[in-house]
């Protein structure tokens, strides 16, 4: 007798399809639509091919942004990781104390973006802000608003402050749910501490740091709102990262056709270097 395939699953996920397609590719589309067209008006576009795009890959202040952005990813990702991973290595495995920790680190995380800014912008001032003003007394001509190096660690640290919680909360997760037989054994062996780490720990943490450095990676690939409250881009155009970049081109000179590829060639950089990131973690695995 032949079994007859019970297709109500699809009917179940038929909703979530419907909802991605309104919430992703319907805009996504549109986006594709501007970026081959040169828009003077709601009903006045002339389509230009990739023109756009050719403009784009060639812009100057593009590629400025872009050197920034991976400049200032690359940082986030070698400092927030290993501290996160430190961080989580630290904290007590139970009790009252790991609860508190656990509330602790939570904090910075449930402050909007656009307050984290404004709290670092009063912060880091020299003559009301805490932190500037330890900087001073300290003999250091600390001034963000002035001085290249000072806006770029003051962003720097403004994000390792805000997202290294994360981090840490996903690393601690991770070192939670390895068995304690593990432990157990490295004890009898007795093992060192770095062996622990780099024996047990480590490996069982690998699923975690995938997560983790994809979305630290997104995340600050694409930041916008802390730079921009707390330097406007400024010095200068040092702080200018690819994210206000594209809003500038957008709204303030709404260059919508080249505003549209620009964000499409952002998005493909995201993704590639997204798989990139996963392909490099995870491969070790495929061998075995």
């Amino acid at each position: 007798m032949r079994k007859v395939p019970n297709n109500r699953a699809w009917w179940l996920v038929l909703p979530v399809f419907i909802l991605v397609a309104f919430s992703a590719l319907i805009p996504l589309m549109t986006v594709v639509n501007y970026s081959v067209q040169d828009i003077f008006g709601p009903n006045s576009a002339y389509f230009v091919g990739t023109d756009w795009f050719r403009e784009v890959l060639r812009n100057d202040a593009l590629q400025a942004s872009l050197g920034r952005q991976v400049i200032f990813s690359s940082a986030v990702l070698l400092i927030e990781i290993p501290l996160g991973i430190g961080i989580a290595l630290m904290m007590p495995t139970g009790g009252r104390r790991a609860s508190l920790c656990l509330i602790l680190l939570a904090i910075p995380l449930l402050i909007p973006w656009n307050v984290v800014g404004t709290i670092w912008q009063i912060f880091g001032r020299g003559d009301i802000g805490l932190f500037g003003w330890a900087v001073n007394a300290m003999g250091v001509n600390y001034n963000y608003t002035a001085n290249t190096v000072d806006a770029w660690l003051t962003v720097l640290l403004m994000d390792v402050w805000h997202w290294t919680p994360l981090v840490a909360l996903l690393c601690y997760s991770g070192l939670r749910a390895i068995p304690e037989a593990f432990y157990q054994a490295a004890e009898i062996d007795r093992a060192s501490r770095w062996a622990v780490f780099r024996y047990i720990q480590l490996p069982r943490l690998k699923n975690v740091l995938v997560i983790a450095v994809l979305l630290r990676f997104m995340d600050s690939f694409m930041i916008y709102t802390e730079p921009f409250v707390l330097t406007g881009g400024g010095p200068g155009s040092s702080t200018t990262f690819l994210s206000q970049t594209l809003t500038t081109m957008a709204v303030g000179q709404f260059d919508i056709g080249r505003a549209a590829a620009f964000s499409l060639v952002y998005f493909l950089i995201v993704l590639l270097v997204s798989w990139l990131f996963f392909t490099a973690i995870t491969y070790p695995d495929r061998d075995k």
